[in-house]
């Protein structure tokens, strides 16, 4: 049993987010979606019965409307998980500025003005979850990845800071490091390598059970990698 009823997920698409949504919609949890393109979304929303938002991540107006929004649709959430980020690869010394900016906004910045709404209609109540998307590059880096480091070693200090803020308030922080690819059908797993890719529905179950964890053993970070992956 999940103690939420409503949930927001920021950063929607195929992938992780839409297991998250088809496994918390049958938990019988009101799930709301956003995505910059949120007509991209019009399938899962009919197949979850979610409510879909349209907002910039990286634009505190647009992520102010978006929570106000949700608020009058759906009630205000009280599970909100970010899943948005965005990339610049290449080169360190022929990346693009603005680029580069662009990337750490939609990765950390917009964690940030998400945690900062999602605080707001929690910490009155005493009660919330706030779940933050990570990757083996919020733990080291990567040649051709500088910003795509940059921003995911943000959001895992912002998932740090939070989760010792909020925690304490009855507000479950927790960041997850997907230390993987994520099996889709332009992943697919090598024919050599079997298994060698996470599965999004296995990454959400693992988003659910953290959800169902007591106060007294909450976790506040979680490693999840493929079993044949090589440390």
């Amino acid at each position: 049993m999940i103690p939420y009823r409503r949930a927001l997920i920021v950063g929607a698409g195929a992938g992780i987010s839409a297991a998250l949504a088809r496994l918390l919609a049958a938990e019988g949890l009101t799930v709301g979606l956003a995505a910059r393109d949120a007509e991209k979304l019009a399938d899962l929303a009919a197949e979850t019965g979610a409510a879909t938002f349209s907002a910039d991540a990286a634009d505190p107006a647009a992520v102010e409307r978006l929570f106000l929004e949700a608020d009058t649709r759906l009630g205000a959430p009280d599970v909100v998980i970010y899943n948005a980020s965005a990339r610049a690869p290449g080169p360190l010394a022929s990346l693009d500025p603005e680029a580069v900016r662009r990337a750490v906004e939609v990765t950390a910045y917009g964690a940030f003005l998400v945690a900062r709404e999602a605080a707001r209609r929690m910490e009155p109540r005493g009660h919330g979850a706030l779940l933050f998307t990570g990757a083996t590059a919020g733990v080291k880096g990567f040649p051709l990845s500088a910003a795509f480091a940059m921003g995911k070693f943000a959001l895992r200090g912002l998932a740090q800071s939070a989760a010792r803020e909020l925690g304490p308030k009855g507000i479950h922080v927790a960041h997850f490091v997907v230390d993987g690819a994520v099996r889709s059908a332009r992943r697919p797993d090598p024919a050599e390598r079997p298994d060698s890719t996470l599965t999004p529905e296995g990454v959400a179950r693992a988003y659910l059970e953290v959800l169902r964890q007591p106060r007294d053993a909450w976790s506040f970070e979680v490693e999840l990698r493929p079993w044949v992956e090589r440390f």
